[in-house]
């Protein structure tokens, strides 16, 4: 296969985005819709996501704002029927949506908090994966990319959540094992730190922003725009052998 820059092409795809209404999601859905994409956005609040989804329509492009929590099965299952009955396809979905309600250390976190945290950050990721997987070996294959975090490959300050993003790294290659088959590829990137307020306690907090910094060879906070690229190079045809992968996007901090 001869290269080309139209291989990062998203043109006449249909993307489905969690987490899209702002940060991290947000950036990605837009970055999806300049690279030729449909967007179909979902998170918990509808009237961010209309927001987003006005954006998205102001590029040119078809936008669906779907309020659902993934990490309820029937929310998930009607979302999915919601943007089939759309868009009648879905080529991409990017697993974004995530929480991490403590600070509490391993030693103290409680059930309540890891229940949480697993609830949307793993299960509600691999399910709404499955029901779009579904959809995907009818059409005849689809791409999948899980917004994991380094936190998953080294863990650091928050340990449910880094345990929750390491199980997110073996569900991507679970299903990259398994789905395959199916023309269904499915990646994974790992943000380091990002200015984002899902994440603004800990970049606010400047004790613990030194000491990030420090295990930053580029030293300095990620803004959610840097993590486009990655995510357009996993979804496109410019990844066409590339599955399994976790893509670190972290300044070099896992280094």
């Amino acid at each position: 296969m001869n290269f080309s820059p139209d291989g990062f092409s998203l043109k006449g795809k249909v993307a489905l985005v969690t987490g899209g209404s702002r940060g991290i999601g947000k950036a990605i859905a837009v970055g999806l819709a300049k690279a030729g994409a449909d967007v179909a956005l979902a998170s918990r609040k509808l009237p961010d996501l209309e927001e987003v989804a006005s954006e998205i329509k102001g590029l040119g492009r078809k936008s669906l704002a779907v309020a659902a929590h993934i990490g309820r099965l029937e929310e998930i299952n009607s979302s999915v029927s919601k943007v089939q009955d759309e868009f009648g396809r879905i080529d991409i979905l990017v697993n974004n949506a995530a929480t991490n309600p403590t600070m509490e250390q391993a030693i103290d976190i409680g059930e309540r908090a890891w229940d949480s945290i697993m609830n949307l950050n793993l299960k509600g990721l691999f399910f709404l994966s499955q029901a779009v997987a579904k959809l995907m070996k009818e059409q005849g294959g689809g791409k999948i990319v899980n917004v994991a975090s380094i936190e998953g490959i080294t863990p650091g300050i928050l340990p449910v959540y880094a345990i929750s993003k390491a199980g997110a790294i073996m569900a991507t290659k679970v299903m990259a094992q398994q789905w395959a088959k199916y023309n269904i590829r499915v990646n994974a990137i790992a943000p380091g730190l990002t200015r984002t307020r899902f994440s603004e306690a800990l970049w606010s907090n400047p004790d613990i922003l030194s000491v990030a910094m420090m295990m930053t060879p580029m030293a300095r906070v990620a803004e959610p725009e840097e993590m486009v690229g990655a995510v357009i190079f996993l979804v496109s045809d410019a990844s066409s052998y590339v599955t399994g992968q976790v893509l670190a996007v972290d300044g070099g901090a896992t280094i």
